[in-house]
């Protein structure tokens, strides 16, 4: 059963129709990725999906309930996390506490219990903090939990938002360019990290213009071009589409997919 699926997705800005007609399933531990050129419509589509935008048509289900256009705190609560381009961390506050805020997210208890400390939440804030230094560990920043986020590299900072975003306990997790700035170490970290990820039975739904990194781990490709779905299938059916290769691919890139 797909844990996702969106189906006939469509949004206009200004009488322009920035996507049109999108559907297509995420299944639990699949890599499906959403690729196209500059402009194609592959944020505005993760935006409807995780109720940043109400679409102008369509549906989006998780689990099978109908949550179009449901806020992303709500989403969240359902299982739906994601990540960003620009990255959302608190440069100044420290690594681990970064991740906390995302599970404080999640943990909402009584705010007079928070300010008299009651055994409770104090209880709550332990198991928070425990679950923060896994996630640390996870993603391979454990030895950084005490540093100031804004002291890491960019490919670290890259590894703690998806750390944030895991503190939400998603079933699915949306990745908006994870390894875009990266250098090649840091998107080989990212790319296991990924595949971990999807092994442990988390729906990965990524948007990546790193070709090697997409073809190499996803499940499956969507192919978006001016809003429409153009092509879609595993990543050797899509590398040798014509239309996706005219579109976004070209000669060189497909060659370089391949390889």
């Amino acid at each position: 059963m797909s844990l996702l699926e969106v189906s006939g997705l469509g949004i206009a800005f200004g009488g322009l129709m920035a996507v049109n007609d999108v559907s297509f399933a995420v299944k639990p531990g699949e890599i499906v990725s959403v690729i196209g050129p500059n402009g194609a419509g592959k944020t505005t589509l993760f935006n409807m999906i995780s109720g940043i935008y109400r679409p102008g048509r369509g549906a989006v289900r998780l689990n099978g309930e109908d949550v179009t256009g449901e806020a992303p705190h709500r989403l969240a609560e359902k299982g739906l996390s994601r990540t960003f381009q620009n990255l959302q961390i608190f440069q100044e506050m420290t690594v681990l506490d970064n991740v906390l805020a995302g599970y404080h997210l999640q943990e909402r208890g009584p705010i007079w219990a928070d300010l008299l400390s009651l055994p409770s939440m104090r209880r709550r804030a332990t198991i928070a903090r425990d679950g923060a230094r896994a996630l640390l560990e996870r993603v391979r920043l454990d030895k950084t939990e005490g540093q100031q986020a804004g002291s890491l590299s960019y490919g670290s900072l890259k590894r703690l938002e998806i750390a944030r975003a895991l503190a939400l306990n998603p079933k699915i997790l949306l990745l908006d360019e994870p390894a875009a700035g990266c250098n090649a170490v840091e998107t080989e970290e990212i790319d296991h990290l990924i595949t971990e990820l999807a092994g442990s039975g988390i729906a990965i739904l990524l948007v990546e213009h790193d070709m090697k990194l997409v073809m190499r781990i996803s499940s499956h490709i969507i192919v978006l071009d001016h809003g429409e779905k153009i092509a879609e299938g595993d990543p050797a059916t899509v590398s040798r589409d014509p239309q996706v290769i005219a579109a976004y691919l070209g000669a060189g890139q497909e060659e370089e997919a391949e390889c």
